[in-house]
């Protein structure tokens, strides 16, 4: 049965989010928009990331669409589509290939492009245009969303090797698995998106990779802060060889989501409000034990820190922080609104 606007909206049990759009954006929270979109967003609709020589990624449009609806910009929302649908959909299945760079483009490490697939990406363009028909009125969004929705569950869920019926969301559709290990990247667990989408398109695959992928972050988080990147055996959790086994960047994302998805009390948020004071310096590279080893000043970093302590709501406007902590700036803004927490 088709899941219309009025079904979707009164299936969201506890959700904050149909509320959240009658809340109108603050002033300073749209003019963070223009400047990031000043900043980050070509008129032709390419998000870039100066601070890897201008390439773009799956993620980055993925983001800016979401944002793009969140803040209610149908002509920035239709630009990033159209240059995603026109320069990253080049595989056969519905996922975008994760990396763009520019024609003369002279670092060997990021020329070309690379068809491979990162599943955060492709997650947050599926709930965007999700959002973008059932919240916005955007347009029939279905058809794509459900095809991305089908290639995400074809191709980046592989059984827990500890719990075979449980699905775990990797990384990529070509993500290292085995029988007895699966990569897994904690900051791509998503539960608000993986559950919309998983109702939108009845994939129950989807809301059960959620579920499940909230008790492998609470497992983490009982050992030490959650990393970046692990593997989850059949023997429990062992390093990635080869990927970040800190809590660092990727990291800053898992509080976030969780937060955003509404899951107050799970320990992998409320073990950051410890760590995220009010210091000026915001540690963003840490051990899993705890031990501070990177502090940074971008007021995005900060934005999350004070989302997670429910902290100031101050958007600030940085003419000189890079893409990655002005987009997360921009998502902890709409995660209070949407939250409910705050």
């Amino acid at each position: 049965m088709k899941l219309t606007r009025r079904r979707l909206i009164a299936t969201l049990t506890g959700c904050a989010l149909p509320m959240a759009f009658l809340t109108p954006v603050r002033a300073d929270e749209r003019a963070a928009w223009d400047l990031w979109k000043s900043r980050f967003l070509a008129g032709n609709g390419r998000v870039i990331d100066h601070l890897q020589n201008g390439v773009s990624h799956s993620e980055g449009q993925g983001y800016g669409l979401l944002l793009a609806q969140a803040f209610g910009d149908r002509e920035a929302f239709d630009a990033i589509e159209g240059w995603t649908r026109e320069h990253l959909l080049i595989r056969d299945d519905a996922l975008m290939a994760w990396r763009w760079s520019p024609a003369g483009n002279r670092d060997d490490a990021l020329a070309g492009n690379d068809w491979h697939t990162a599943t955060d990406g492709d997650l947050f363009r599926a709930w965007a245009l999700m959002r973008a028909e059932v919240f916005s009125g955007w347009g029939d969004r279905r058809g794509t969303v459900e095809a991305i929705a089908n290639a995400l569950a074809a191709l980046c869920l592989e059984p827990d090797p500890r719990a075979p019926d449980e699905p775990i969301l990797t990384p990529g559709a070509e993500a290292m698995s085995e029988p007895d290990r699966v990569l897994f990247n904690p900051s791509y667990i998503m539960p608000r998106a993986l559950r919309e989408l998983g109702l939108y398109t009845e994939r129950e695959a989807l809301i059960r990779a959620a579920d499940h992928g909230e008790t492998i972050l609470a497992e983490l988080a009982a050992t030490g802060l959650v990393p970046d990147w692990v593997l989850v055996t059949r023997d429990g959790f062992r390093p990635a060889e080869g990927f970040g086994a800190n809590h660092g960047y990727d990291a800053i994302r898992v509080a976030l989501y969780l937060h955003w998805s509404g899951n107050a009390a799970h320990p992998a948020r409320t073990q950051k409000q410890e760590i995220w004071t009010d210091e000026a310096r915001v540690p963003v590279v840490l051990t899993p034990q705890g031990e501070v080893l990177e502090r940074s000043t971008y007021p995005g970093y900060r934005a999350v820190a004070d989302l997670i302590r429910c902290g100031p709501n101050d958007p600030v406007e940085d003419a000189g922080e890079p893409y990655y902590p002005a987009t997360l700036g921009l998502m902890s803004s709409v995660a209070r609104r949407e939250s409910g927490l705050c």
